[in-house]
């Protein structure tokens, strides 16, 4: 009768070698050094996460301050606009009857300085 063996590349013959490859402790001196790594990496761990924890913690209060900040300067930027729009239509209406703007004499061109150039660096 032929005997049937399992493929060089068997399941069981690869879990027996990977038991067989795998070094075990020699002595009690190696248990506590895989012990003592093993607890000092879990801490290390934990301290990283907390660590990532408390950055990701900050990044997100940051956010919501710069969102307020943004809240508060838009609202800023609408009173800013409305009062401009105020300020223009009173200055037109106050163009129709300004009697210094209604002068002949007052068409003279008088060279006035840019207001744009007074801004910029020299």
């Amino acid at each position: 009768m032929s005997q049937v063996l399992p493929a060089a590349g068997s399941v069981l013959q690869r879990s027996a070698a990977a038991l067989g490859n795998q070094p075990q402790p020699q002595s009690p001196d190696d248990d506590d050094r895989k012990v003592r790594r093993r607890e000092k990496n879990r801490v290390a761990a934990q301290r990283s996460r907390k660590k990532q924890t408390q950055k990701a913690d900050k990044l997100h209060e940051e956010y919501e301050c710069l969102e307020q900040e943004n809240a508060v300067l838009r609202r800023e930027i609408g009173k800013l606009t409305d009062e401009l729009k105020h300020l223009s239509e009173a200055l037109k209406e106050h163009e129709k009857m300004c009697p210094l703007l209604l002068c002949p004499m007052n068409f003279v061109p008088v060279p006035r300085p840019d207001p744009v150039a007074g801004c910029l660096p020299r």
